[in-house]
Formats: C-alpha cells, structure tokens, sequence
C-alpha cells in the first residue's frame, strides 16, 4: 500500500473531509447512552430502547440509501442525507425534552447518517476504480482515527455539556454535506472528464429491485457472515464490560481495549498486509480469514476469563476487523458493476442486524451465567460465519478477485 503523499490531491481532500465528519461523529454515539440516563433521568432500560430505535434506523437508512442511489442519483442522495443529519442533530437539544420526539428523532438521525453510507461507498468505487481496495482500507482507517480522536474529546465535551456534542456533530455532518456539494459539482462539470461521464451513467441507471436481490450468490452468504460477525462482537459490550465491573476491575481497563483496538487498526496495517500476502491473497480468502481471526479471539476469551485473555482476544478480532472492513465493499464494487450501491446497502443493512440482535441474546446469557455462554455463543455465530464465506467463495469461484490488484470487468450488472 502506498504512502498517502503518493495519491493525488483529489483524493487526500476526500480523506480529509471523511476524517473530519468521523470526528463529529464519534463526538455524540459515545454519549447517547449517558445524556438518557444522566440528562434526561430516565432508566437504563429506556437508553437501551433509544440505541434500539437508532440502529433499526440505521439499518433502513442502509437499505433505502443502496435502492434510492440510481433513481435520485449520487449527488442529490449524499448532499441530502448528509444535510437531513445535520439538521436533525443541529435540532435535537432543542427537541430532546419530550421523550417520544426524542426517540423519533434519534431514529431519523439514524436513517439519515446511514442513508448516505452506501453511497459514499460506490462513490469511491466508481470514482476511484484503479485504487479502490487501497483507498477502502485508508478511509477505514481515516475513519478509526476520526473515531478515537472524537471519543477521546467527546468527555470532555460532555462536561461542557452535552447538547454541544450534538450541535457539533451536526456542524460536521453540514459541513460533509457542503464538501460533497462542490466536489461533486467540479468533477461533474469536468467537459471531458470520462470517470464523471461513467459517474452520471451508473447513477442514472435503473433496474429492478426484485430481481437484484434474487442474485443472491453474490451478496447473501457474505451478509449473513458479516451478521454473525456483527451479533458475535457484541461479547465486548454485553459480556466483556460487565465481567470486569463485576470483578472489581477498573472501568479504564475497558477504555484500554479500545484504545488497542485504535492503536493496531493505525499501526499494524504492514501485519494485516503480510497477512493478505502469505494466507489471503484474494477477497474472499479475506473474509473466510477474517471470521478464522474472530473465532480465534473468542475462543481465548473463553479459554481465559482474566485481562489478559481479553487482550489477546482483542488483538485477534481487530486483525479480523481489518480484514473484513475493507474487503465487503470492495467485492461488491468489483462484481456487482453499476448496481454496487445496491448492493451495499442491502449487504450492510443485513449486516448491522447483528448489533442489534446480539445485545439482547448476550444480554439474557450473561444475567443466567456469567461470561462463559455469552463467549460460546461467540465462538458459534463466527464458526457459523466462516461456513458462510466459504460457500460464498464457492458459489463465486469464478471471480478471482485479488485483494491488491482489483478486477476491471464486473460479473453482475
């Protein structure tokens, strides 16, 4: 992978922009769950219900935003869902002491930030097609870090107080949207520019939805797998925290695994890279590596109830976090041609039904027995993810895919 001096100025503005919104970003999520109960004095059962009623927004900001990209077109569909976020979060101080607009309208924060993720998405697979494995792996990482550093200031923020994480989240998110509106238009407006020409052509393509989703060799198993891998991870927060509370460890031990999470998705890209050389030299041997990387993780959890074991355990999953974060939009943006934001939608919408259905399992095993079924249960749904992505690398034999060099011609379109 190249150094980031090495792209084109056009694309270090682009990482530039994502960095920023991933700051404002991770200003707020942090702090939903205690502006409920601290702010609003309500139970810690109805923040559970608030973080519900946002990612089932999520999901179908996801879905919509995959279906809408070729009837509105890529322009109308970033730049607006990316204003209807900052609006609504530009909006919600003001709107958050009535409890049920409240929740209404974190479910419409939700639909409007991943409304436009799908986009962005096949964005940066039309856009950028000769560098598109590379340059989903580096807004993965531009992203992290935005999260890390957004994390980090969104405590102090919240001392200040709470309602300027929303407003500035919602600058930044207003701010993405602007960024995008002249971006957009200068390469629109490029005469003989031929990526903006083929840009306005897959935009305004149309097709069936129906018949899109019945294509399901090229995105079902993939899915599900990321589904499992999704609802797995949820050991973190619904097994892994409550174990060190309940054992007297200190709380900061639990910020420390996420610091290592950030620290390695910045620093050990070359261990991901020898990886992808030496055991998964194509897309799907990234995935079905990936949920090996998972498994693996989980099973030393399980192995060792102590600190040290959720550290190793930690260092595993992130390696499979690396792996798998990049690879999925980087399929489906090789294979799926000008349908991908389709696609992306759908795959991630299916996806992120794993963030919500896992708190809720892990959550009723960890009150009838502590860590050690909430780990099994783990170490299940990611043997059962790498069952998925090897039927899907074997109902898509024929795509080969490389991690380092993608395909030009695209087997579904």
């Amino acid at each position: 992978m190249r150094t980031l001096s090495q792209y084109p100025k056009e694309i270090k503005v682009f990482l530039l922009a994502s960095l920023i919104n991933a700051i404002g970003s991770a200003l707020m999520w942090p702090l939903v769950t205690m502006f409920v109960f601290d702010q609003l004095g309500r139970s810690m059962s109805d923040a559970g219900l608030v973080i519900l009623v946002q990612s089932i927004g999520g999901i179908a900001g996801q879905l919509l935003g995959g279906a809408l990209y070729h009837r509105v077109g890529v322009k109308k569909l970033i730049i607006g869902a990316l204003a209807l976020n900052a609006a609504g979060l530009l909006l919600l101080p003001a709107l958050s002491h009535a409890w049920t607009v409240f929740i209404v309208m974190m479910g419409l924060i939700g639909l409007f930030n991943a409304l436009s993720m799908p986009a962005i998405q096949a964005f940066i697979g039309f856009r950028f097609a000769d560098q598109r494995g590379e340059l989903f792996n580096i807004v993965y990482i531009a992203n992290n870090i935005g999260v890390a550093v957004g994390t980090a200031l969104s405590g102090f923020l919240a001392d200040v107080s709470y309602s300027l994480s929303f407003v500035l989240n919602g600058v930044t998110s207003g701010v993405f949207s602007l960024f995008f509106l002249f971006y957009l238009q200068r390469i629109g407006t490029g005469g003989g520019n031929d990526a903006a020409i083929k840009l306005k052509k897959r935009a305004s393509a149309g097709t069936s939805l129906w018949l899109l989703m019945t294509d399901v060799r090229l995105y079902l198993f993939m899915a599900l797998g990321g589904m499992l891998i999704n609802l797995g991870n949820s050991i973190w927060n619904t097994g892994v925290s409550p174990f060190i509370i309940e054992h007297g460890m200190s709380k900061q031990m639990f910020g420390y695994l996420w610091t290592l999470n950030g620290i390695l998705i910045f620093v050990a890209q070359p261990v991901t890279k020898l990886i992808k050389r030496v055991a998964a030299n194509s897309i799907k041997a990234q995935l079905t590596s990936s949920a090996v990387l998972y498994m693996s993780g989980y099973v030393v959890i399980l192995a060792m109830h102590s600190f040290p074991g959720m550290v190793l355990g930690m260092i595993l999953t992130t390696f499979g976090e690396m792996l798998i974060a990049p690879a999925i939009p980087a399929f489906l943006s090789e294979n799926s041609g000008k349908h991908a934001p389709f696609y992306l939608g759908l795959t991630g919408g299916i996806g992120s039904a794993g963030r919500v259905i896992g708190p809720y399992m892990m959550g009723g095993l960890y009150d009838g027995g502590g860590l050690t079924p909430v780990a099994w249960l783990a170490v299940i749904t990611a043997a059962l993810s790498v069952t998925t992505f090897l039927i899907h690398s074997m109902i898509n034999k024929e795509n080969t895919v490389s991690s380092g060099a993608p395909q030009s011609r695209p087997v579904s379109s």
